[in-house]
């Protein structure tokens, strides 16, 4: 499936910046777990921070091919960052297609500029995967809702300025989930600590605790009882972009033990020249193009709105992710013992790959989506 000569144009602008701006300082953002607020900046300067945002609010307005490219491509510089603007234009997204004229007019300027960065507020303690499950409470009184509930695996948690809040109206009735737009800086919202994690760690991913949390009842996004459907629409195209960060991944760590293998000599001989790693260059290769043919099939398939389009997102989730791993641990193995130190780049890989079988919907779950689909 070719891309048009302006996707190719973007795909290479994106790229380079982030071979030349992002990877230099990947490592050290995994280490000290901070994120880069200069590359934020700079992806907001190349327009990408609005990416999901309509032109005549001063975004890039990108179809969702576009968009898929240009999610590969910060991946290839590094997961952390790719993962940030994902939900970053998670946010916007719900903006885009749930908000009203005065909210759009009053965030989605801003948002595109890159600040306040925008999070996507979903999972809980526990409810994951079935977010029916969730115990959030967004009681009306009056002009107001009263937000009451805890919140868990927020990317963005830290740095937002907005989020996307999804809450029921009444605590014990599943069907009444609805979505609000929250800002930070309203009284009775506590931000956890930063979650340790394996891996994706300049990614800052934290709690936030609503306790009597008090917003206009304008900041509703969705009817009453319209938010599952919602966040079950946007994440369609969220899971196409996973599947994008997950082939860019992939590519990264493909590249380097192309690298690595030409340039480690053993038995008088670099060791690219012996046949075992020969193939499994060739297995990588093939497992990192079939994951990216099949994620901007979905992504076509989203722009062109087909019944089809979350099962497609979901085949494409599931198999890039499991190709992220594949390929990572690949290069991995062919490194050897420098894969296993951290001073070099594809144990970083391998550790950050992991998460793409499991945030915006498990391995298991894209399963059960495109059973659904096929027995339904």
């Amino acid at each position: 499936m070719t891309l048009t000569d302006e996707q190719r144009a973007v795909r290479d602008v994106v790229r380079e910046f982030a071979r030349e701006e992002i990877r230099p300082i990947a490592r050290e953002a995994d280490v000290t777990q901070t994120f880069p607020e200069e590359i934020w900046d700079g992806l907001a300067e190349l327009d990408l921070t609005g990416l999901t945002v309509p032109a005549e609010y001063g975004g890039y307005d990108a179809d969702p091919v576009t968009a898929s490219v240009v999610y590969e491509s910060v991946a290839y510089g590094s997961l952390a960052v790719a993962t940030a603007l994902s939900v970053h234009g998670l946010a916007t997204s719900c903006l885009r297609t749930f908000g009203s004229d005065a909210q759009q007019e009053r965030w989605l300027p801003e948002m595109a500029d890159g600040r306040p960065v925008g999070a996507f507020a979903l999972s809980e303690p526990h409810a994951g995967s079935n977010p029916a499950d969730m115990s959030t409470e967004a009681r009306r009184d009056g002009d107001e809702y009263v937000i009451n509930g805890e919140k868990q695996w927020i990317t963005n948690g830290a740095r937002s300025g907005v989020i996307i809040l999804f809450a029921k109206t009444d605590r014990e009735d599943p069907n009444t989930v609805t979505q609000f737009l929250v800002p930070k800086d309203v009284d009775g919202l506590t931000v956890g600590e930063k979650e340790d994690k394996l891996g994706l760690r300049a990614s800052d991913t934290t709690s936030l605790t609503f306790d009597d949390v008090r917003i206009p009842a304008e900041n509703r996004l969705t009817e009453e009882g319209k938010g599952l459907s919602a966040a079950f629409e946007i994440l369609t195209g969220g899971r196409v972009a996973i599947a994008s960060q997950a082939v860019g991944l992939a590519d990264h760590a493909l590249e380097e033990a192309v690298s690595y293998s030409q340039e480690r000599e053993q038995f008088d001989g670099p060791i690219a020249d012996i046949q075992s790693v020969r193939h499994t260059l060739a297995e990588m290769a093939t497992s990192t193009e079939a994951a990216r043919q099949l994620t901007r099939h979905a992504a076509r398939q989203r722009a062109a709105g087909t019944a089809d389009a979350p099962m497609a997102a979901s085949m494409a989730k599931y198999t890039a992710s499991e190709a992220a791993m594949d390929v990572t641990n690949d290069a991995v193995q062919l490194h050897g013992g420098y894969g296993y130190v951290t001073e070099g780049e594809v144990e970083r890989l391998y550790r950050d790959a992991k998460i793409t079988e499991i945030y915006e919907g498990t391995t298991e779950i894209q399963k059960t989506v495109i059973a659904r689909h096929l027995l339904d």
